[in-house]
């Protein structure tokens, strides 16, 4: 698996090296840049940095942005990816409504599965008859589940949906996710992975382990676009590498 792979010692360090690389890949389309997020306490310190230091440094305008995946609850429930988002992130920063695509976690997950994917194809360039993002954000649970794509549903690494329904599998919470076929057909993928919990998964996927067929991020291999991971030291700790 050919992927680029930076170790920072702390998360402002990480999230200056996610912001650099967003402004630079903004820069380098003339059209719209259609970037997914996602949800996660990593995510949040991103949100945070980027609206603390690159309110004015990144043409936030062309960016179209999209969720890899959401809770069926309302928009302003806590749980929800697109509140966090929007407090730490899109209230602060000048951007147009039209260009904010959230999932509508509250209505019927089945209707929105198709009113999204819907969304996307009349939003997203297609590239060999998949949407491709220009950039997907990714985090890591610890259960190795990416998106709202968890171990027992590895299925939703090869669905030909665009977008499909999830469950936790523990709580029974039904989610909305991006599909994996979609996830790796974009042209950046950036896994954003914090904490000394995630370091055994990290290792395992990085160093191809057999057991890591078991984690739904080990399946996330783009086709044609680059895979970068972003790792604080405690998440790499079980890694031999040079800290950025």
């Amino acid at each position: 698996m050919n992927y680029d792979l930076k170790i920072f010692y702390n998360l402002d360090d990480l999230s200056k090296q996610f912001a650099e690389l967003l402004k630079k890949e903004v820069n380098s389309v003339k059209d719209k840049f259609n970037f997914v997020l996602s949800g996660g306490s990593t995510p949040k310190h991103i949100f945070k940095y980027l609206s603390a230091h690159y309110q004015n440094n990144i043409q936030w305008n062309k960016i179209n942005f999209f969720w890899g995946d959401e809770r069926c609850v309302p928009p302003d429930n806590d749980d929800s990816n697109y509140k966090m988002a929007f407090e730490n992130l899109l209230s602060n920063i000048n951007i147009p409504e039209r260009n904010v695509f959230r999932i509508l976690g509250e209505v019927d997950p089945i209707e929105e599965t198709k009113r999204y994917s819907e969304v996307i194809i009349k939003n997203v360039k297609y590239d060999k008859s998949v949407p491709s993002f220009d950039l997907v954000m990714l985090g890591l649970g610890e259960d190795g589940h990416t998106a709202s794509i968890f171990p027992h549903q590895l299925q939703l690494i090869n669905d030909d949906k665009i977008y499909s329904i999830a469950s936790h599998p523990v709580t029974g919470q039904q989610r909305i996710t991006i599909t994996g076929q979609v996830i790796n057909n974009a042209r950046n993928i950036v896994f954003i992975v914090s904490g000394k919990r995630k370091s055994e998964i990290v290792a395992d996927i990085l160093t191809n382990k057999i057991e890591s067929k078991k984690y739904p991020a080990h399946f996330v291999k783009p086709i044609n676009g680059k895979l970068i991971w972003l790792l604080d030291q405690n998440a790499a700790s079980l890694l031999k590498g040079n800290y950025n």
